[in-house]
């Protein structure tokens, strides 16, 4: 039946179904395709018992008639998920040897519909980060290569072990977690389907925080198709989540007819920035036109504070993460600082602190205890939320007027090498959020589709943002996309 591996969790649900394959099978084949693949670093946890354990129960389910969607597909789990008695270090050697007694609510879900547990995969450091660079097991590298260049590539950051998992054909698909474009980015620059949900779609229980009015998790998959299926199981109210959205989650695959005759789809005149690459605007330009030729309206809008997006998120971020991870002194779990003789308890924070977090961390809880702080506060971190209220109005003034959802690019270029930014200005680094961070600050959804290569054949995507609560509106014009752009490249494999 050619290689399972390339299976789409649709295809896998209906053959597992069919009886044609079971989910032990596809598991084995995970797990042995997982560890001929430690080059890439995409794992920094494998759990090969559980997740034949897992599909051996999946198999009795789907004999029984009794199997969800997402029963016996194969998945990978960004590290910032807690999975009981499995490492969960959200990459930072400040957890070190931290394995929870409890299981985030989202892989709670997913387990009860019968999906299947690969292992975790490597992040940024408390998903701080854009290149997957900072995490404590090392960076992933992107199974993706330029041309003629054996040249080390980014799969992005944070979610950038869950991109190149998906993309290298490691599992069916992967959690991500997103609060600047950390779902969104690395999907485009690996060539997968990157979704972040409504804030409060998603429940964050158990995910270790980073900024907490930003963050959401979603899925990372290979289709559209893919990711309403996914997402479905992933969502629902949860009362151990205050921001929780006590809503009906509806059959998001059942919404995707491909139908946009009629659509508004806005096309906002900020996002044109100076500098960016001709290949991001032509690519940009053609989405556009497909969705066009789909029967979408396509209409110019403006969202005139884009331009300060950037600074107020890295502003807020840094300061609810400064305020998050105070919890992590060496008290209670996770790494310990060895005392000198005569060394208090305020040595212990302070070395534990300094030998736990990596220096992306360390700088912007830096940042973040400085914009809090008096005399500060008021010029930075309440600007910055005023800021945050305009930027949010900006897209409320503009679904008000009818637009259904707005299309931009997700990233400002392809996927750069390793190393290439690691001594520059951690600025130059900030800037690959441009076109993403506006929808966590707004609470948006967002999604980011593969619809192109750039001269070097590096996956190029577009993004999607849809009105609040509406995902299953903005799949179905992400898989009008997807279609009408036939994306089908994969990376050349010499791992």
């Amino acid at each position: 039946m050619g290689d399972i591996s390339k299976l789409t969790i649709a295809d896998a649900r209906d053959k597992m179904r069919a009886g044609d394959v079971t989910s032990t099978e596809l598991t084995q084949h995970f797990i042995d395709a997982i560890d001929a693949a430690d080059t890439l670093n995409a794992y920094c946890a494998k759990t090969p018992e559980i997740a034949l354990e897992q599909a051996a129960a999946a198999d009795k389910r789907i004999a029984a008639g009794d199997a969800p969607d997402m029963c016996g597909i194969p998945l990978g789990i960004k590290d910032l998920f807690c999975t009981k008695g499995v490492a969960s270090q959200a990459a930072s050697n400040i957890l070190s040897g931290f394995k929870p007694e409890y299981e985030s609510t989202i892989t709670t879900q997913l387990w009860n519909s019968g999906a299947v547990m690969l292992g975790k995969l490597n992040m940024d450091e408390f998903a701080m980060g854009s290149s997957n660079e900072t995490s404590a097991y090392g960076p992933v590298t992107s199974p993706w290569r330029r041309d003629g260049s054996d040249a080390a590539l980014t799969p992005g950051g944070s979610s950038g072990g869950s991109a190149a998992a998906v993309a290298a054909d490691l599992c069916m698909a992967a959690t991500g977690t997103d609060t600047g474009g950390s779902i969104r980015q690395p999907a485009a620059f690996t060539g997968i389907v990157g979704v972040k949900p409504t804030y409060g779609r998603c429940s964050r229980w158990g995910v270790v925080a980073f900024a907490s009015s930003l963050d959401q998790a979603g899925p990372m998959t290979k289709t559209v198709r893919d990711s309403a299926i996914m997402l479905e199981a992933m969502c629902g109210h949860d009362p151990k989540d205050s921001t929780s959205a006590d809503l009906a989650v509806p059959n998001f695959e059942a919404m995707l007819t491909g139908d946009i005759k009629g659509k508004k789809i806005g096309i906002p005149k900020e996002y044109r920035l100076d500098g960016m690459p001709d290949e991001i605007e032509k690519l940009w330009a053609e989405g556009a036109e497909m969705l066009k030729a789909a029967g979408a309206e396509i209409v110019d809008v403006s969202l005139p504070h884009t331009k300060y997006a950037l600074p107020a998120y890295y502003v807020l971020a840094p300061a609810e993460a400064s305020s998050n991870l105070a919890r992590y002194d060496g008290v209670r779990y996770g790494h310990r600082a060895t005392l000198e003789s005569g060394e208090g308890i305020d040595d212990m924070y302070m070395r534990t602190r300094a030998e736990g977090f990596g220096a992306e961390v360390q700088r912007r809880v830096m940042i973040g205890a400085y914009v809090l702080s008096a005399g500060f506060y008021d010029a930075y971190y309440r600007k910055a939320q005023r800021v945050r209220t305009l930027i949010k109005k900006d897209f409320d003034d503009v679904f008000a007027a009818g637009v259904d959802a707005i299309l931009t690019p997700a990233t400002p270029s392809a996927a750069f090498g390793l190393g290439e930014m690691a001594d520059a200005d951690p600025i130059k680094m900030y800037l690959n959020d441009v076109f993403t961070v506006t929808v966590n600050l707004a609470g948006l959804p967002g999604v980011a589709v593969p619809t192109g290569l750039d001269s070097q054949n590096l996956p190029l995507g577009l993004q999607l943002i849809g009105r609040p609560w509406e995902e299953g509106d903005m799949l179905n014009i992400a898989y009008q996309l997807e279609q009408s752009a036939g994306f089908s490249s994969k990376p050349q494999k010499w791992w």
